[in-house]
């Protein structure tokens, strides 16, 4: 049995349309619903074995796609920087109270971005 690396959750997220509707399928169906082999071969009709291959060749070639254009690395740091930048913003306090709360509510605002 191999690991599941939930980083191919991600990048089935970003990639996932570029695949076979079947590999998507069967792809997601291991690493978004945790479903095991035997339970996918069961559901789709196919060998354990043949749900493996589909697997993994999604796999390489979401690893593949990520190495070549990095969408969902990018899209990684972006949401790290925008956590620091909205915890940097709530944590500064000024003199001017109106500036104070423009910035705090600036920083709730980006919090609250769905990235």
């Amino acid at each position: 049995m191999f690991k599941k690396d939930m980083h191919i959750s991600l990048l089935l997220d970003f990639y996932g349309d570029i695949l076979s509707e079947r590999r998507r399928e069967l792809t997601g169906l291991y690493y978004n619903d945790d479903l095991s082999l035997s339970e996918i071969a069961e559901i789709s009709g196919i060998s354990r074995q043949g749900v493996r291959d589909a697997v993994k060749k999604s796999e390489a070639e979401l690893l593949n796609l990520e190495e070549k254009l990095g969408l969902a690395g990018r899209y990684e740091e972006l949401r790290v920087q925008l956590a620091n930048i909205s915890r940097e913003l709530g944590s500064i306090e000024l003199e001017d109270e109106v500036k104070e709360n423009r910035l705090k509510s600036i920083a709730k605002e980006l919090s609250e971005l769905n990235i």
